[in-house]
């Protein structure tokens, strides 16, 4: 009885399918065959750049980005201003040794309704050598920093933040500093604004210059701190103002900054000629260099009493 069992279940299990077998419907009539697939289609996008008409890019979406973040990367300032800068007088595409064939959508990161950070990896490759551009891209924008000069009883002063920096796993002395929350570009009113949210100073638009217009045209008249990985521009600023000491005194150690947005911002107060060697801040340096030579040029307006 139990042999007779055993030998019924064995017949019944040679007629099943093994699980690994792929899933094939036959269609005996048409002699017609049809995988089914078990995986989503993948989320791709064609685009043609109005440079490189026969050159069709593939936008394609990694594992993970859902379909919401990779319509909104594509659709985000911060990626239109990365292909217009490819295609600009300097850009890589410019002189046609280089070619753009693929982007793939690695991550996106919403500040509220609108993306802050967009990460995205390019296949660009050389034409005549068939090598490989290196294209691992962070796109975070346009930035602006502002250099704010204190002077009182024939001293100079300068107003920095110490914030918490992750990435880098350090607290750092910086100047005070915004990214640009829109594509209007409306740069001097974003600095006057960050200045206030981060240390509390109400600055005007007319006293602010530009330091970074001093610059050769050809530059962009904007800094890059990292373009080996990332996107980001700043203009930086200089503001200028005579205080008495108590504005000093009331500055040093301030807590400032947007709590609901996660900014435990403190001001410093530090004296201009100790600046350069007082932080690592790349724009405080930049900053400084920039100064110094327009002072050399002639080139900073007087200060209004």
């Amino acid at each position: 009885m139990a042999v007779t069992s055993i030998r019924s279940i064995s017949a019944a299990l040679k007629i099943l399918k093994p699980l690994h077998a792929p899933n094939f419907i036959s269609k005996k009539k048409n002699s017609f065959f049809c995988k089914m697939s078990i995986e989503s289609p993948s989320l791709t996008h064609s685009i043609t750049l109005p440079s490189k008409q026969s050159e069709p890019v593939q936008i394609l979406a990694a594992p993970g980005v859902s379909s919401s973040d990779f319509w909104s990367a594509i659709d985000s300032s911060l990626f239109k201003q990365w292909l217009h800068n490819l295609q600009a007088e300097n850009g890589i595409l410019a002189n046609g040794t280089m070619t753009l064939s693929q982007v793939l959508i690695q991550g996106v990161d919403m500040f509220g309704k609108r993306i802050g950070f967009l990460k995205f990896k390019a296949e660009i490759f050389d034409k005549d050598t068939g090598n490989k551009v290196p294209g691992i891209v962070f796109a975070r924008g346009p930035a602006v920093a502002v250099l704010i000069l204190l002077e009182s009883e024939g001293e100079t002063y300068v107003v920095l933040t110490e914030q918490a920096r992750v990435p880098v796993g350090r607290i750092i002395l910086e100047l005070p500093a915004g990214m640009l929350e829109d594509d209007k570009g409306d740069i001097v009113g974003t600095a006057v604004r960050e200045v206030e949210e981060e240390t509390g100073i109400k600055l005007h638009v007319e006293d602010m210059v530009d330091l970074t217009t001093f610059l050769d045209s050809s530059t962009g008249c904007t800094v890059f701190p990292s373009p080996g990985g990332c996107d980001e521009e700043i203009s930086i600023f200089m503001c200028r103002r005579r205080v008495d000491k108590e504005i000093i005194t009331h500055l040093q150690g301030k807590e400032t900054g947007l709590r609901e947005h996660g900014e435990l911002i403190k001001v410093h107060v530090v004296p201009y000629k100790n600046l350069w060697r007082a932080t690592a801040d790349c724009k405080v340096l930049v900053a400084v260099a920039l100064l110094e030579m327009a002072k050399k040029e002639g080139l900073l307006p007087s200060l209004a009493n």
